[in-house]
C-alpha cells in the first residue's frame, strides 16, 4: 500500500531551498513520499536553480528515488524515496552553486546507510547563500561527530562566486545518530580572523583586516593573517572570523562583492562575531540551522542557540512533519533560546 504523500507549501515560512534539501534527506530516511508546491515562490527567481536540481539528482543516485517535476525553474516536485545505498559517488553542480547544500541533503541518510562512504562534490565552495567550507567542516562537522558518525571533509580546489569550480571530498564512517546536549560553549580557547583571496590586489585583503581589527579590538594582533589562493580559483575573497570554544567553534564570514567596500563588509563581520561572543548561547544562528535535521532524526537532545532565523523555525516545521516528534524552541532570559527534541 502506498503511503500518503506529504504536501508542503515552498512559499511558506523561509520559503527558500532550504525546504526542497530538508524534505529529500528526511524522506529518504523516513521513508515518507512528499509533494512541494510554490517552490521559492518569493524569490527573485523563483522555481528550481541548478544547486537545488543538483542536489535533488543526488539524493536519487544515492537510493534510486523517483522524482517528478524535476529540472531549472520548476515549481513543483514530487519525491517518492527509494532505498539508500552507501557507496562512493561524484556530484558536479556545474555552476558556483554550493557543494555544501547538496552535503546537506545527503549527508544524513548516507550517516545512517549501511556501509562507510564517499562524496565527492564539485561546484562553489565559499559562496555568499551558503555557508563556507570551513564553516562545514569546523563548525557542523564537529557536533555530528560527537553524535557518533565520523565525518571527515577536505577541500582539494576552492569554488568562488561566481566561478565555481571547487572540489570537496567527504568520508563518512555511519552510524546511529545519537541524541546529545549542547549548551554550553565551555571554555574559551583562542580567535583567530583570515582574508583569503585570489585574482584580486592583496590590498582589498588588508584593508578588510585593518577594519575588523579595529572592531574586535580585544584580538591579538598575531591572530589576524591573509591567505592567498592560487588565481585559477578566483577571483573571489573570503573574511572568516573564528572563535574556538572546549565544545563548539563558531565560524563567521563575509564574502567580498562588486560595489561593496571591504571596510563596510569587515565591519559586517565583526559586528556579528561579537554578538556571538557577548551571547552565552552554544550555537549561531547557521549552526542552529543546521544541527534541527540531525537532532530530530536523532530523536532527542537539546540545544541553546541565539535568537533564531526564519531558517531554523521552517526547519523544525519540516521536520515535524516527516517525524513527528516533538520539537519545541522556547525562548530564556537574555534573549537565549532552547531547542529541545522528544
Amino acid at each position: 500500500m502506498k503511503k500518503k504523500m506529504i504536501t508542503i507549501d515552498g512559499s511558506e515560512g523561509e520559503g527558500g531551498g532550504q525546504m526542497v534539501r530538508n524534505s529529500c534527506a528526511l524522506s529518504l530516511v523516513t521513508g515518507e513520499p512528499f509533494r512541494i508546491s510554490n517552490i521559492r515562490a518569493r524569490r527573485s527567481k523563483p522555481g528550481l536553480m541548478r544547486q537545488h536540481v543538483t542536489a535533488v539528482e543526488a539524493a536519487c543516485v544515492i537510493s534510486g528515488s523517483e522524482c517528478s517535476g524535476l529540472a531549472v525553474g520548476s515549481s513543483e516536485l514530487e519525491f517518492r524515496p527509494g532505498r539508500v545505498t552507501a557507496g562512493e559517488y561524484r556530484c558536479a553542480v556545474g555552476t558556483a552553486g554550493s557543494t555544501g547544500l547538496v552535503l546537506q541533503t545527503v549527508l544524513m541518510p548516507l550517516v545512517l546507510a549501511d556501509g562507510p562512504s564517499r562524496l565527492i562534490l564539485e561546484g562553489g565552495t565559499h559562496n555568499m547563500l551558503a555557508p563556507p567550507f570551513d564553516f562545514i567542516e569546523r563548525t557542523f562537522l564537529p557536533v555530528i561527530n560527537r553524535m557518533g558518525p565520523h565525518v571527515s571533509a577536505r577541500i582539494v580546489l576552492h569554488g568562488f562566486y561566481p566561478r565555481g569550480g571547487g572540489r570537496i571530498e567527504v568520508d563518512i564512517i555511519p552510524a546511529p545518530l545519537a541524541p546529545i546536549d549542547c549548551i554550553e560553549r565551555g571554555e574559551p580557547l583562542g580567535v583567530a580572523g583570515q582574508a583569503v583571496y585570489t585574482g584580486l590586489p592583496v590590498e582589498i585583503a588588508e584593508r578588510m583586516l585593518a577594519r575588523v581589527q579595529r572592531d574586535l579590538g580585544a584580538w591579538p594582533e598575531d591572530a589576524f593573517s591573509v591567505r592567498e589562493l592560487p588565481a585559477d580559483q578566483g577571483p573571489g575573497i573570503i573574511l572568516m572570523l573564528e572563535a574556538r570554544y572546549a565544545n563548539v567553534n563558531e565560524v563567521v564570514s563575509g564574502f567580498g562583492q562588486l560595489g561593496v567596500p571591504a571596510e563596510r563588509l569587515a565591519k559586517t563581520c565583526a559586528a556579528r562575531m561579537n554578538g556571538y561572543i557577548e551571547a552565552s548561547a552554544f550555537a549561531g544562528p547557521y549552526l542552529a540551522d543546521q544541527l534541527v535535521l540531525p537532532f530530530a532524526l536523532a530523536g532527542g537532545g537539546s540545544l541553546s542557540t541565539v535568537k533564531p532565523s526564519q531558517h531554523m523555525l521552517t526547519a523544525i516545521d519540516i521536520a515535524r512533519r516527516f517525524t513527528r516528534r516533538r520539537i519545541e524552541l522556547t525562548r530564556q532570559g537574555g534573549g537565549e533560546h532552547f531547542l529541545t527534541v522528544g
